[in-house]
């Protein structure tokens, strides 16, 4: 079992509250989230091991994400938890990716049963590994030991300690992680479809 004290969520990076499936369920050649999603990453080079694939999710060749949170709050696993992650590069060895589908926009907008699943994932997570509720401390551009955003990665360009919105790579997850911490995991209205949770 590897070394696990550091969450990182993601998104999609698609339009908020869209669905992301390719054709009709229960019709030959549907997709559902995390298949594209594998696609996408077998597209960019990724890949899983065969002992991996075979412990969990053969299908699922080249999935970077442990979880991925669907709009209807389905909560679908990628990687077994025990498999490192392809998710953020340079922190994969230590954390679990968890993918909210949606979120393209600077402030993207989740569903209600999506900030609830993401909610139970998180407490379970925390729970199990002994992560506190909290962002990451950060050591240069080590990130350990906390719950953190995919754009909380990004290096600390002016070494201040903090990573700030001119310093981001990328917007990812759309939502301030920080601040959803500090609020028991109660998102902001602007951050949920259709207003507050």
């Amino acid at each position: 079992m590897r070394l696990i004290d550091l969450l990182v969520i993601h998104c999609s990076a698609t339009p908020s509250g869209r669905p992301l499936t390719r054709g009709l369920p229960g019709q030959p050649g549907f997709k559902n989230c995390v298949q594209i999603i594998d696609e996408w990453h077998s597209a960019r080079g990724f890949h899983r091991a065969f002992q991996a694939r075979r412990a969990q999710n053969p299908e699922l060749s080249a999935i970077g994400y442990h979880f991925v949170i669907d709009l209807d709050g389905t909560i679908h696993s990628g990687r077994a938890v025990a498999e490192v992650g392809a998710h953020a590069q340079g922190h994969n060895a230590n954390s679990i990716g968890i993918c909210m589908i949606g979120g393209t926009e600077r402030d993207g907008k989740y569903t209600t049963a999506q900030w609830r699943a993401l909610a139970y994932v998180v407490r379970e997570l925390t729970d199990t590994y002994a992560i506190q509720l909290k962002l990451p401390t950060r050591n240069g551009d080590t990130v350990s030991g906390g719950v953190c955003g995919h754009r909380d990665l990004s290096p600390d360009a002016n070494g201040d300690g903090q990573v700030t919105a001119v310093e981001w790579l990328k917007t990812c997850p759309g939502f301030d992680v920080g601040a959803w911490l500090s609020t028991n995991l109660a998102p902001a209205a602007k951050n949920v479809l259709g207003g507050a949770v």
